[in-house]
C-alpha cells in the first residue's frame, strides 16, 4: 500500500528523510499507519480483490517503474542497518546473518532487477519461420499478469517476500500482500518502504494474521497467487486456487540431501554441510536435512561433525514450540537407534538449542525424512557412491541437493538428484544469488521465482503478427502459379529435413 497518496521520488533516486522516518515508525509499531491507508486494506478485503484490476497508465511505462526501484533501493541501502537490526530483534537472528542473507541478498537482488529487467521483459521477434510466414511480422510481448497475491513468509522475511514484491511489480502487476504473523515489524518496515513512489493502491496489503491469509483467498478473485511456506498449507492453498482456476507459485518444503562422495574432501564436506544446516537456525527450506556418505569418507567425515557439535553455541529458533519440536524429532531418532555424534543430547531452552547430528539414524524416521526445520542433521552411512545416490532418490521433497566430490559431478548424476538446484562442494549460499531461478517440483511446490525465469513468470506472452498489404491470404484455390511455388518450397523443406548434411 502507498502510505502517502501521490508520494513521488525525489530527483536522482534520493532518499527523503521521510522514508527513514516511516520505516523507524513501521519497527516501533507496525500498525503505525494512516487511517486511510488502514481503511484502504479492509476495502480490499470486501471488495477490490473480487475482480483483476488493470495497473494505472502510468504504471505502464516500464522505464517508469525501473526509476521507482532505483529509489528504493537508494532507500533500502540507506536503511541497511535499521532494517539489519529489526530483523535479528525480531527473530532472533545473529546481526550478521540477518544484514548479509536479508538486507544485503534483497538489495543485491533490486540492483540485478534494475539491470537486468530491460532486457528480460523487452519485445522479441520470432525470427524467421519458413517461407509460408512471409510478409509477416511476429513478435511477442510480455503483459503484466493483473493482479497478483503474494502470502509471505518469516523465515528470510526481507529477501523473500522483498524480491517477491519487486519482480511482481516491475513486471507492471498490481500487489496485494499478506505478512507474516511471525515476522509482522519486518514486514511493515519493508512494505512501508517498498510502498513509497507507487500510484495509488499499487501496493497493498493485510493484517498479518493467519486468518487474513484464508480471508484473503476465500474472497478474492487474483490473476495469480505467490505462497512460501509447508508442504502442507501449500497444498490447501492449491486446493483453494483450483477452486477459481487461479494459476499460482508455491514455494514449498526442501528436504535436501547432502551427497558426500568416495573421493570428497572429507573435511571440506564437513564443514559445509554443518553451516548449511545451522544457518539461520536451520530455518532455510534449501538446508541439508540428511548427510549422506559414502563409507570410505565417513570417518574423517564424522570426525570434523563431532568437532564442530562439540564446540557449537545455541542458535535462536523463530519461537520455543519451534525448538521443541526439532528436539522430538532428534530424540525419536536416538530412541529407534541412531548415535548423537557427541554422545549426549541438550534440551532446549525456550527457544534456544544446540544444533544436533545423529549418525546412523534409522532411513524411515522423522529426522532423516526431513521433517523438521531447525538445526539437526541425519548423517545416513552408504556403501558407495551409487548407493548414496539411490538412498538420496528414496527421499521425495528435492528443492537442492549438494554434492561433495574432487571431481566435477556428470551432468547425468546432477540430473539423477531430482533437484532445480545442485551445488557442488558448497550448501546454500549459491542459491542465494540475484539470478538464480527457485522451481520446485512435486512436494516442494511448483511454478518459478527469482532470476529471469521468476521475473517473467508475472507477466504472460502476447504475441502480435502484423501482416503487410500483398501477403494476405487468397480467398478460393490458390492460382497456377502459387501452386506451383508452394510446391517447389515443399520439396526443398522435405529434402533438406532428410539431408544429413543439413
Amino acid at each position: 500500500m502507498n502510505p502517502e497518496p501521490g508520494f513521488t521520488n525525489p530527483p536522482h533516486g534520493g532518499v527523503r528523510k521521510t522514508d527513514l522516518m516511516r520505516v523507524t515508525a513501521a519497527v516501533a509499531d507496525p500498525s503505525m499507519t494512516p487511517s486511510t491507508e488502514r481503511d484502504r486494506v479492509h476495502a480490499c478485503d470486501a471488495a477490490c480483490c473480487s475482480c483483476s484490476v488493470i495497473a494505472p497508465a502510468a504504471w505502464a511505462d516500464l522505464g517508469r517503474r525501473i526509476e521507482w526501484l532505483e529509489g528504493r533501493t537508494d532507500a533500502l541501502a540507506r536503511s541497511a542497518a535499521d532494517l539489519a537490526e529489526l530483523v535479528a530483534d525480531e527473530l532472533g537472528k545473529p546481526r550478521h546473518e540477518a544484514a548479509i542473507a536479508d538486507v544485503l541478498a534483497l538489495l543485491a537482488a533490486m540492483r540485478w532487477t534494475i539491470r537486468r529487467a530491460p532486457a528480460i521483459l523487452a519485445s522479441r521477434g520470432a525470427g524467421w519461420g519458413s517461407a509460408m510466414f512471409l510478409g509477416r511480422s511476429i513478435r511477442t510481448e510480455r503483459a503484466p499478469l493483473g493482479h497478483v497475491a503474494i502470502i509471505g513468509t518469516w523465515n528470510y522475511p526481507l529477501q523473500l517476500l522483498g524480491v517477491q514484491i519487486v519482480h511482481a511489480l516491475v513486471a507492471g502487476n498490481r500487489v496485494t500482500v499478506k505478512p507474516s504473523e511471525r515476522s509482522p515489524r519486518t514486514h511493515s518496515a519493508l512494505l512501508a518502504l517498498l510502498g513509497q513512489g507507487l500510484p495509488d493502491g499499487m501496493l497493498v496489503w493485510t493484517d498479518a494474521t493467519r486468518e487474513a491469509g484464508e480471508r484473503l483467498l476465500a474472497g478474492g478473485r487474483f490473476d495469480h497467487v505467490v505462497f512460501t511456506g509447508s508442504s502442507a498449507v501449500g497444498r490447501r492453498v492449491a486446493q483453494r486456487c483450483a477452486l477459481d482456476m487461479i494459476p499460482s507459485t508455491l514455494e514449498l518444503s526442501g528436504s535436501d540431501s547432502a551427497l558426500v562422495l568416495a573421493d570428497a574432501d572429507p573435511v571440506r564436506a564437513a564443514r559445509a554441510v554443518w553451516n548449511g544446516f545451522t544457518m539461520n537456525a536451520g530455518q532455510t527450506c534449501m538446508a541439508p536435512r540428511r548427510a549422506i556418505v559414502s563409507r570410505e569418507a565417513a570417518p574423517s567425515f564424522l570426525h570434523e561433525l563431532r568437532v564442530l557439535a562439540a564446540s557449537a553455541h545455541p542458535v535462536t529458533l523463530i519461537d520455543a514450540t519451534a525448538a521443541r519440536q526439532v528436539d522430538a524429532v532428534v530424540h525419536e531418532a536416538v530412541a529407534a537407534g541412531g548415535t548423537p555424534i557427541t554422545g549426549v543430547l541438550e534440551s532446549p531452552s525456550g527457544r534456544s538449542m544446540r544444533p544436533q547430528v545423529v549418525v546412523d539414524a534409522p532411513e524411515s524416521c522423522a529426522l532423516a525424512r526431513g521433517e523438521h526445520f531447525g538445526p539437526a542433521l541425519a548423517v545416513l552411512i552408504e556403501r558407495d557412491d551409487q548407493a548414496v545416490l539411490e538412498r538420496h532418490l528414496g527421499y521425495g521433497q528435492n528443492l537442492s541437493a549438494s554434492i561433495f566430490s574432487r571431481g566435477v559431478p556428470t551432468r547425468a548424476m546432477i540430473e539423477a538428484t531430482g533437484a532445480s538446484i545442485v551445488t557442488v562442494n558448497e550448501c546454500v549460499v549459491a542459491s542465494g544469488h540475484p539470478g538464480v531461478p527457485l522451481a520446485g517440483s512435486g512436494e516442494s511446490g511448483w511454478g518459478t521465482s527469482r532470476g529471469a525465469d521468476g521475473l517473467l513468470a508475472m507477466t504472460r506472452p502476447v504475441t502480435v503478427a502484423v501482416t503487410r498489404r500483398g501477403a494476405d491470404v487468397p480467398v478460393g484455390p490458390p492460382p497456377a502459379l502459387l501452386l506451383r511455388v508452394l510446391g517447389w518450397i515443399m520439396r526443398a523443406n522435405l529434402t533438406r529435413r532428410h539431408d544429413p548434411s543439413t
